[in-house]
Formats: C-alpha cells, structure tokens, sequence
C-alpha cells in the first residue's frame, strides 16, 4: 500500500489489483468509514438472526435476547449519527471512472436508502417499544447496565389505545426491516456483478486491512 500525501478528506490508498487487470489503483474508504461500514453490518445481522430465532428459544432466554435486541439497536443509532457527521467531514472516494451513469445513480441511491434505513430502523423500534403498556414496569437497560429512557409522548398515549400503537409500530418496524432485506441483496448484488463480471476492485474499496491486499 502506499500512501498519498493527500488529506485524510478521502485517504487515498492504491493498491494493484488482483483481477487481471495491470496496475488497477483503487481508491479506498478511510478506515474510520470502514470500520463503522462494518460494525454497523454486524450488529444489523445479529438483530435479524435474534428476531428470525425467537420463536425457537426457551421462555428463560426470550426477554435476555429481546433486551440484546434493544441495546443494539440503539448501539447502531448512536453509530449511524457518528456516521453521518464523519460523512459530511471526509466524502466518500470517487466511484470508478468505468461506472455507466446508471450505475452511478443506483450507488448513490441505494447508499442513502440505506443510510435512511440505519435511522429508521432503531427508530421505528424505540418507538415500538415506548408504545408498549407494560413497559412501565419493565424499565430499558443498555446492555442490563445504562438506563435509557422511552420516547416521552409515546409512554403518555392513553393506556387504552397502547395495543393499537404497539401493533402499528411493530408493523412499521418490520416493514422497514423487509425493505433492508430487499436493500442488502441489491447492494451485494451490485458489489458481485462489479467485482467478478465487470472486474472491478470493489470489494477492495471496502474490505478492512489486509483483506484488501
């Protein structure tokens, strides 16, 4: 790797290629960016796994991994506002020269759904979880040691009308969740058609440390 005298506004790092091309130089995303690329990844796959394996655990683990759920969720929150402020500081390297115009216009636009949906999704739980009558008596603890609070407005709505709003925005939670699903292939779809049929370095744009070699 070498790299450029450059700002770290884009940390250029090149590296050669090794997809038949001679001497490919790609354009990495800082390390910062990568590292929150794929924490926040990790942590949204775990929430999946527990949502999709719920159903098959014990009663004595349902409201530990419930908990787990929360707690990452709002740990993916707080790192998708991170994100976005490194974002507005340090753009993202160019896309390749070779991209037609359409690919270019479906990067951009799936990145910002997909920014939108790191927002939405913790949102749409939190609120999911304030509307919820019993949650009075069930206080929410960040990884069972931080006290985080429900959303204000939510907790107050008439105790009689909870269920309704619990339902909806359980609703909206997982209607978000399936558009993320439908997100994700899309997004890896595109990174495989750049990376093995147009020959691109793609993945090396993203892949942490050595991976990219």
């Amino acid at each position: 790797m070498r790299r450029s005298g450059q700002s770290a506004l884009s940390q250029t790092c090149f590296h050669k290629a090794g997809t038949g091309k001679t001497d490919m130089r790609i354009q990495r995303y800082t390390r910062t960016a990568i590292a929150f690329h794929w924490l926040i990844a990790l942590l949204i796959f775990a929430n999946v796994a527990m949502i999709w394996i719920i159903d098959y655990l014990p009663d004595r683990m349902v409201r530990p991994v419930i908990d787990t759920h929360k707690s990452f969720g709002i740990t993916v929150l707080g790192l998708a506002v991170i994100r976005v402020l490194w974002r507005a500081t340090h753009p993202a390297p160019p896309l390749p020269p070779s991209y037609s115009a359409w690919e270019r216009w479906s990067a951009r636009a799936a990145h910002w759904v997909l920014y939108a949906l790191i927002f939405c999704l913790p949102l749409s739980g939190w609120a999911h979880d304030s509307a919820w009558k019993e949650a009075a008596t069930h206080p929410m603890y960040l990884y069972g040691l931080v006290p985080w609070p429900r959303i204000g407005w939510l907790t107050a709505i008439n105790p009689a009308d909870k269920d309704y709003w619990h339902d909806l925005l359980l609703r909206v939670h997982a209607s978000f969740a399936y558009v993320l699903y439908a997100m994700v292939v899309a997004h890896v779809a595109g990174a495989v058609k750049h990376q093995w049929l147009d020959k691109q370095p793609e993945l090396q744009r993203m892949l942490p440390g050595s991976f990219a070699e």
